[in-house]
C-alpha cells in the first residue's frame, strides 16, 4: 500500500509507521531524501498542522493544573490589543470566528511575525464570523494559544513543549528545528517528473500552529497516545485519559452537509462504520504533507493503535488517505486477539435486586453487573453500542452517578420498599419500573 501510494502520487520520500500495543512498531520508507542524507526511520519531515495537537494538549494541561478554565477569555491571561474576549475553548475547536492567518501576506513573503508583531497586529485581524457560528480554521487562533501556554508556564511555547510533552513521551525525533536528518520538501511538477525544492521556513510566533519536524515512528507513537493515552502514559504524567476523552468529543462538524469529519478540542475526528473513529490531524507545509491518526473502537482494533504517514511533497493528496487505509487494513487483516472471558465476582448483595429488566419511558432496559460496576443498556440496542456505566456516590448507597454512556452525568436513584426490595428507580428523573407503565400509573413518592 505504501509503495503504491508513493508511486501513484509521485512522492519523493514517503515514511510510514504503525504502532500497536500488541506488537512491535512497524515502519517503512520508500524514495529518497533529496539531499545527501539516507532515507530511514530517523529521517525528519515537516508535520505542519499536526503541531496543533501538541499545542492543544499543552492548553489542556494548563486547565488540569488550574492555570485556566476553557471558557476563560484570552484577555484574562494575556494583555492583547484586540480579540481578548475569545475563549480558549472556541480557539481550540476553531469556532471563535477569528481569521485564518495572521495579518499580512504570510504565504507570499514566507516571513512569519515574531511574538510582539503578532500581538500588535491583532488590531488589524478580523473576526470573520460571529463566535460560535460555525467551524472556521484559524492558524492565528492556535498561535495565540501557544503564546498563552508559554505565558502561563513562564517560558516559550517550544520550551514548554519539550519539557512537558516531548521528553516525558520520549519523542526524541520531534523538535521545532529540522536537524541534520531532515528530508527536503518538494513541489512535484504537474506535467513532468521534475521536483522543485521548496524553501525552508521558520514560522516564528505562528510556530504553535505548524512548526514541528518529526519522524514517522515518533508520530505513530503520538497518534497511539491520542487514541489510548493510558497505554503510553500510564501515570498520566502528560495528560489523563479523561482529559483526552474530553478533547476527542466532537464540538463541531467541518462541513454542514457532508458529516465526514468533526473537530474536538484541537483534534480532527473521522468517523467510520461500526463505531470506529480515527483521531488526530493532517498537516501541510511547503513541500510536505502529513497524516497522523489513532484508531478507537470497532472489532479487531488493538490498544494503542496509531499510524503516521509523512511525505516530502506538498500536493500529493492521496497521502492523507493512507493512514486511514493502513489503520483499517491492519485491524481487518491482523485483528487484536480476543480476550477470553473469565468468571468474576457478582454484584454486591444490596444491588442484586436491581439486575434484570426494567421499563422506562415505555422502553425496556437491562441492568447488569460486569467488571465491578452497575451497567444498563436498551434491550434493543445494537451489540456495539456501549452501555451506561454507574458509579456510587458518597451521599447515599442507593444513589449512583452515570459516568459513561447514555445520560452521562445524571443520577440513578433506587427506591426500596419496607423490606428493602428495589421497587422503582429514577434515572435522570425518569421513572423505571419492573413492568411497562404509563407515566401516571403509580406514585412512588407515597
Amino acid at each position: 500500500m505504501v509503495r503504491g501510494t508513493q508511486a501513484q502520487a509521485r512522492v519523493p520520500a514517503l515514511a510510514v509507521a504503525l504502532h500497536r500495543a500488541d506488537g512491535p512498531l512497524w515502519s517503512f520508507q520508500v524514495g529518497t531524501t533529496g539531499n545527501d542524507t539516507v532515507l530511514g526511520p530517523a529521517s525528519r519531515f515537516r508535520i505542519g498542522s499536526v503541531t496543533k495537537t501538541f499545542t492543544a494538549v499543552l492548553a489542556l494541561q494548563c486547565r488540569d493544573d488550574g492555570l485556566l478554565d476553557l471558557d476563560d477569555p484570552l484577555g484574562r491571561h494575556l494583555d492583547l490589543p484586540a480579540h481578548g474576549e475569545l475563549t480558549v475553548r472556541r480557539l481550540l475547536s476553531h469556532t471563535a470566528g477569528l481569521q485564518r492567518e495572521p495579518y499580512g501576506d504570510v504565504w507570499d513573503t514566507l516571513r512569519a511575525p515574531q511574538v510582539d508583531e503578532l500581538v500588535a497586529d491583532l488590531v488589524r485581524a478580523e473576526r470573520v464570523l460571529p463566535t460560535g457560528r460555525r467551524y472556521h480554521y484559524s492558524n492565528l487562533g492556535m498561535a495565540l494559544l501557544g503564546r498563552l501556554v508559554g505565558a502561563l508556564r513562564g517560558g516559550t511555547w517550544a520550551e514548554v513543549l519539550a519539557d512537558r510533552v516531548l521528553t516525558p513521551l520520549a519523542l526524541a525525533g520531534t523538535s521545532v528545528d529540522p536537524g541534520p536528518q531532515a528530508v527536503t520538501g518538494f513541489l512535484v511538477d504537474a506535467y513532468s517528473d521534475e521536483a522543485h525544492p521548496e524553501p525552508p521556513t521558520d514560522f516564528g510566533a505562528v510556530g504553535p500552529a505548524g512548526q514541528l519536524w518529526s519522524t514517522a515512528t515518533d508520530m505513530a507513537r503520538w497518534a497511539a497516545f491520542l487514541a489510548d493515552p493510558a497505554a503510553l502514559d500510564p501515570t498520566g504524567a502528560v495528560l489523563s485519559p479523561t482529559t483526552l476523552d474530553e478533547m476527542r468529543w466532537p464540538v463541531t462538524t467541518t462541513d454542514e452537509t457532508a458529516w465526514r469529519a468533526g473537530f474536538g478540542l484541537g483534534l480532527i475526528l473521522v468517523p467510520y462504520p461500526d463505531r470506529v473513529v480515527h483521531v488526530g490531524h493532517d498537516g501541510a507545509m511547503p513541500g510536505f504533507l502529513a497524516g497522523v491518526y489513532g484508531r478507537r473502537g470497532g472489532d479487531g482494533t488493538p490498544g494503542a493503535m496509531g499510524c503516521a504517514v509523512l511525505a516530502s511533497c506538498g500536493t500529493a493528496a492521496e497521502v492523507l488517505e493512507l493512514p486511514h487505509r493502513l489503520l483499517a487494513a491492519s485491524a481487518e487483516h491482523d485483528p487484536a486477539e480476543i480476550v477470553p472471558w473469565r468468571p468474576g465476582p457478582g454484584a454486591p448483595g444490596p444491588l442484586r435486586g436491581v439486575l434484570g429488566r426494567w421499563w422506562g419511558e415505555g422502553f425496556e432496559y437491562v441492568f447488569s453487573w460486569h467488571d465491578g460496576a452497575l451497567r444498563a443498556r436498551g434491550a434493543d440496542d445494537p451489540a456495539g453500542r456501549p452501555p451506561a456505566v454507574f458509579a456510587p456516590t458518597p451521599q447515599s448507597p442507593d444513589v449512583f452517578r452515570t459516568v459513561s454512556g447514555r445520560e452521562v452525568g445524571e443520577l440513578l436513584r433506587l427506591t426500596r420498599d419496607a423490606d428493602g426490595t428495589v421497587v422503582a428507580m429514577h434515572w435522570a428523573t425518569y421513572r423505571f419500573t419492573r413492568h411497562q407503565e404509563t407515566f401516571d400509573r403509580y406514585d412512588f413518592r407515597a
